[in-house]
Formats: structure tokens, C-alpha cells, sequence
């Protein structure tokens, strides 16, 4: 049989099995190998949303797609090329994501009768069962083989076991040409204290591409070249740890410490460890007991003059709103990160949605407006953090940061900046008293900004009252109708006064005519691609994808202005639909809604366009 290396633009691989199978792993590791080769990837873990379900079940299914490409893809991938099922039930609940001629990896050992019968297949001939055809099968008995490489190693079987995702992965790198020595260098540094684990994966990596190698059931291989990238130093990044170092690059511009109080909250937790790693550059965290106690010590942490942070998602949110509202009314700068989840309650806590924006806007007793930003990718969650900081600091009030669990576990190659590139932070810090002072007036505003001083405790002669009772100028508790009427109209155009600050909103693709796409957040990379398509199909359509929530773009209204209709994509009712309503009632605005705790699909999104265009 004539081998044969075909040259493919881009590829989507779908990892599967138990969650403690390694998939997440697994899928990590070819993910950054191709980015240690030069390609373009995103990726998406996809836990099981029962954690704790019975192994070989669909319910405990854990998933990791990889879409890598040799130009710029925007997305994880909708379907995938290859499934890796390492069981049946990997098999069953990943069948309906497969392409007409997707490759499938199979471990044979798992399809036994106990197997299957736990994944709920009524046969034994589960491709049949599930209508699988025209499909390239490459049935393996990993686990026997991968019991038969570590035969006379003298690990013991638990430990042995938890090795055959890297048979799998070795069998991927074949198909795809991957090389092994950035993997090998994982190994290495993952296990430098225990020699022996570096060996047994490497024995197994190596044996799974051999393996693949010399079997007849791959004909082909394929390759995926390098793209053109810019030059620089690159890293694969995630969107918590993009937001981690984001907040870290804002400490630093500021001059201010970087404290973080935080609840460890599923998909949240990942910016806490991250940040608590990093005790060099002066970063302090605290892991508290409950959410509430969380923010207060980051509101506590603010008073005394720190870029102050607390991470969370939608549940957490709920418990903060009482304490947030002291911060509004204090006016004391402070970051509030919330990755969203899917549902309300506990929900579906590893599932991904835009359902917290009602909540980020209007979720607080009182007259309560905060400013609100949401990253689009897992890189720009850097930028996002580093500016929700600086916005936080330099006009003194809280920012809320609406991130997703899509884009906080979703990783991409990112370009490390240069933070010659980016603003200096310069917080209102005040040290003594002004000429016309005769004591400290704490909310005495700049005219331009509205923005008051911030007094660090201990500095002499700027002693104040705090705590949440309205106060006057002067900083003195004040139930004066008038005197509360003006601070909450204060408050609230200090934050519309920051859009004089924040770039226009740009329209991607036409930018006046018959159909303008909206949307927010992480649905960015499916919108950018269904934008891509429809125009490359000759349909009109413009993309504006908003990053800044509140306040919005000061040009939105003239954006809107030159379209004939206006389409809302979120992953929610409508929240940010319903909002637009508030803000520019004279637009009509229609919506396509998903709220199934997963991405969008591209097809959906033409889709809903073709249909609207007819």
C-alpha cells in the first residue's frame, strides 16, 4: 500500500472517555504540541456535567476538542475530523459531533458486554446501532497494548492504566505527523522527580505511533503546516490564566499590590490558583469560606490601596450583590470576575452560557450601575483584565468582567505583549489636603470625570467615614433627598462618562446595508466564521461585536442607524437584546437564542441569516 501525506488546512479532534481517562490531558497535550509546531489552534474542554457519574456511563463522558489549523481559525470546530472514544459511552455521546468521513480511534478492551451494556447499547454492535458508516474505524485493544509496553516496568496496574491515554495520543500524532519531542520535554518536566513516569509515557507514546504506523487501517496521514504567524514569543493560553496575568500586567502598570478574595467556584477556580502562584510579584490571596466573605476582604483590600479582585461565577455573583452595592456606594475601585456558567442554582456548573448578564446589570438593590466588559477569546481576557483594572482604579468604582466557562477553559496561541504597548494606570491617589479644604472631603469629584480622590488609611489629614449610608460631598452621612438624588446621578454618569475612554465599536465586514449581526462575549470566533461564510456566499451582512456593555460605545446608535434589520446572537433569552431596547428603543431587534450550556454552532448562525434573508 503507496503511503501518502496529504496537506489539510485545518483539522478538529475530539478526545473522549471517562473523566478519568485523561482527556483533558490528552487534549492539552496535542494542543500545545501544535502550538509548539507552529499551527493555529482553540480548543474546548467539555466536562461531564454529573462529575461524580458511574465510570462508562454517557453522564461521565469528559471531552477535549482540538481545532488546529495553518490560518487563522476562530473557533474549537463544530464537528470533528477524528473522535477518539476510549469507551462505548465516549462513542455514544460524541457520535452526533462526527463528520461524513470522520476517522474514529476505538479502544476495543472497553466494548465488552459490561461496557456497552453500561453505556445503554440494547447490541453489541455498536456502529450499527448507531448508524455509523462510511466512517474509517481504527479499532485498537489499547488497553491491552498498553498493558503488554509496560509489562516488565514494575508499575503497579492502577498506575499503568492511567498511561493508555498517551497510546492514543501517540496513534494521533502519527495520523497527523506531529512531532513528539515537545510532549517528550512535558514528560520531563512534569515528572523530573519520578523517573521512571517519564519513561513509561514516553515507552507508551512512542508504542501507540508505532503502532499506528504499522497497521493497515491507515492508509494516509496528514499534515497541518505552520501558519504565518507574527513574529514574537507565543504561548498557548487559557482564559483564566489570561485574566490572572492581565490583573498582575494592571497591578504593575499601577503601582498599587494585587489582592484577590476569593470562593473556589467551578469554572472560576483556575484564576485564584493562578494568581496564588505568584507570591514574587507581590500578589496576595485569600481563599475564603463563602463568597460573601470573598469580596468583603477584596472591598477591605481596596480601602487600603489594592487593585483589588474577586473571581466567581453566576451562583457566587448572586451572594456578592450586598457587598458590591458597598462598593458602589463607597466608591472604591474593584474587580469582579465573573465566568459564567450554565443555569440557575448549582445549574450545569461545568457547562458554558451568557445567562448572567441581566444579573451583572441589574442585579443589586437600589441605584446600583456598574461598569460591565466581556472578553471574546481566551487571549483577550488579558486585555479585558487590564483594562476592566485600570477603569476600576482610575474612576474609582467596581468593574465586572463577564467571562464564560467557553472561553476560561478554551485555550489559543497567544502573542506575549510588550507592555511598552500598553497605558500607564493611574490611580487618583491623594496625600494631603487641597488649599480649600479645611478636612478631607472624600467624594469632592474632578469636574471632568466625576471621579473622587482615593485616601489610603493611615495618611494624615485625610481621615473619612466609610460604610454604606449615603453621604454628601463632604463625606457626611446625609438623608437629604436632594443630597442622595445627585450621588446616585453621579455615580451612574461617571460611568457613562468612561465611554469617552473605551475605542468606538467597529463593524466587521459591510459596514452599512441589509443585515447587521450583534453579539457579546465568547460567541465571537462562531460569529467571525458565519460571518466569513455568509459574505464568501454573497450575502451582505456586518458583525459588531461588543466588548463594552456599559457603558456601550458612544457610536453604537450611528451603527445601527445603517442597517435595515438588526439580528441579536446570544446564549441566553435575549438579555443583551432587551437591553439594546432600553438603550435605543427606536431599532427594531430581532434575536436567535441558545441556551443549552454549549457554543453555537456556525451552521446555526447562517442559518438564522439565510432564513431572515429569504
Amino acid at each position: 500500500m503507496q503511503h501518502k501525506v496529504i496537506d489539510v488546512k485545518d483539522v478538529v479532534i475530539r478526545f473522549s472517555g471517562d473523566s478519568g481517562d485523561g482527556m483533558q490531558l490528552t487534549g492539552s497535550l496535542f494542543a500545545d504540541a501544535s502550538a509548539y509546531f507552529g499551527n493555529e489552534i482553540s480548543t474546548f474542554p467539555d466536562y461531564p456535567s454529573e462529575i461524580r457519574a458511574p465510570q462508562g456511563t454517557v453522564a461521565g463522558v469528559s471531552g477535549f476538542q482540538v481545532h488546529i489549523g495553518s490560518s487563522a481559525i476562530y473557533t474549537p470546530g463544530d464537528y470533528c475530523d477524528v473522535l477518539v472514544a476510549m469507551n462505548p459511552a465516549a462513542l455514544k455521546s460524541n457520535v452526533k459531533w462526527l463528520k461524513p468521513n470522520a476517522t474514529i480511534i476505538v479502544d476495543t478492551d472497553t466494548f465488552d458486554e459490561k461496557g456497552l451494556e453500561k453505556a445503554g447499547f440494547q447490541t453489541n454492535d455498536p456502529f450499527t446501532e448507531l448508524k455509523i458508516k462510511n466512517r474509517n474505524i481504527i479499532a485498537a485493544p489499547i488497553t491491552t497494548l498498553n498493558k503488554d509496553c509496560l509489562n516488565n516496568c514494575g508499575l503497579d496496574p492502577k498506575s499503568g492504566l492511567r498511561c493508555k491515554n498517551m497510546f492514543a495520543l501517540g496513534i494521533c500524532f502519527f495520523l497527523y505527523n506531529m512531532p513528539l519531542k515537545h510532549t517528550e520535554e512535558f514528560f520531563r518536566k512534569k515528572f523530573s522527580k519520578s523517573p521512571e513516569m517519564i519513561d513509561m509515557n514516553n515507552k507508551v507514546l512512542k508504542d501507540g505511533y508505532n503502532y499506528a504506523g504499522n497497521i493497515q487501517a491507515i492508509a494516509d496521514t496528514y499534515i497541518v503546516k505552520p501558519s504565518k504567524q507574527k513574529p514574537g514569543i507565543y504561548r498557548n493560553i487559557n482564559g483564566n490564566r489570561a485574566i490572572a496575568w492581565g490583573l498582575m500586567a494592571a497591578s504593575e502598570k499601577s503601582g498599587r499590590p494585587l489582592f484577590c478574595g476569593s470562593y473556589p467556584i467551578t469554572p472560576a477556580t483556575g484564576i485564584l490558583e493562578e494568581l496564588a502562584i505568584h507570591k514574587e510579584l507581590g500578589v496576595k490571596t485569600l481563599q475564603c469560606e463563602d463568597e460573601i466573605a470573598g469580596i468583603c476582604t477584596s472591598i477591605g483590600a481596596s480601602y487600603a490601596g489594592s487593585l483589588a479582585v474577586t473571581t466567581t461565577s453566576g451562583p457566587g455573583l448572586s451572594l456578592k450583590t450586598e457587598a458590591l452595592g458597598l462598593a458602589i456606594i463607597a466608591e472604591l475601585p474593584l474587580v469582579i470576575v465573573d465566568v459564567q456558567r450554565a443555569g440557575p442554582s448549582t445549574g450545569i456548573p461545568t457547562k458554558t452560557e451568557q445567562t448572567d448578564l441581566n444579573q451583572a446589570l441589574y442585579g443589586r438593590n437600589g441605584e446600583s450601575p456598574v461598569a460591565v466588559m466581556a472578553p471574546h477569546s481566551p487571549s483577550h481576557c488579558f486585555s479585558t483584565a487590564f483594562y476592566a483594572a485600570k477603569h476600576a482604579m482610575e474612576h474609582m468604582m467596581p468593574v465586572i468582567i463577564l467571562s464564560e466557562g467557553f472561553l476560561g477553559n478554551g485555550s489559543e496561541p497567544w502573542r506575549i505583549p510588550d507592555m511598552k504597548d500598553y497605558p500607564s494606570v493611574n490611580p487618583p491617589i491623594v496625600h494631603e489636603l487641597e488649599p480649600d479644604e479645611p478636612y478631607f472631603y472624600p467624594f469632592k469629584r474632578d469636574p471632568e470625570t466625576l471621579v473622587p480622590r482615593w485616601a489610603l488609611p493611615g495618611t494624615a489629614g485625610l481621615e473619612h467615614r466609610v460604610g454604606g449610608l449615603e453621604k454628601n460631598h463632604k463625606g457626611a452621612v446625609s438623608s437629604d433627598p436632594l443630597v442622595h438624588e445627585q450621588m446616585v446621578e453621579e455615580r451612574a454618569k461617571k460611568i457613562e462618562l468612561l465611554a469617552r475612554e473605551i475605542p468606538l465599536q467597529k463593524v466587521i465586514g459591510e459596514e452599512e446595508g441589509d443585515i447587521l449581526m450583534v453579539s457579546w462575549g465568547g460567541t465571537y470566533g462562531h460569529m467571525l466564521s458565519a460571518e466569513s461564510q455568509l459574505r464568501s456566499q454573497g450575502v451582505k451582512v456586518g458583525l459588531a461585536h461588543f466588548d463594552y456593555i456599559n457603558p456601550l460605545p458612544r457610536n453604537s446608535e450611528d451603527i445601527f442607524k445603517r442597517f435595515k434589520k438588526i439580528i441579536v446572537f446570544e446564549l441566553n433569552s435575549g438579555h443583551f437584546a432587551n437591553y439594546l431596547r432600553t438603550k435605543f428603543p427606536q431599532f427594531t431587534y430581532l434575536q436567535y437564542n441558545k441556551i443549552q450550556g454549549q457554543p453555537f454552532i456556525v451552521e446555526e448562525i447562517t442559518e438564522a441569516i439565510n432564513n431572515l434573508v429569504k
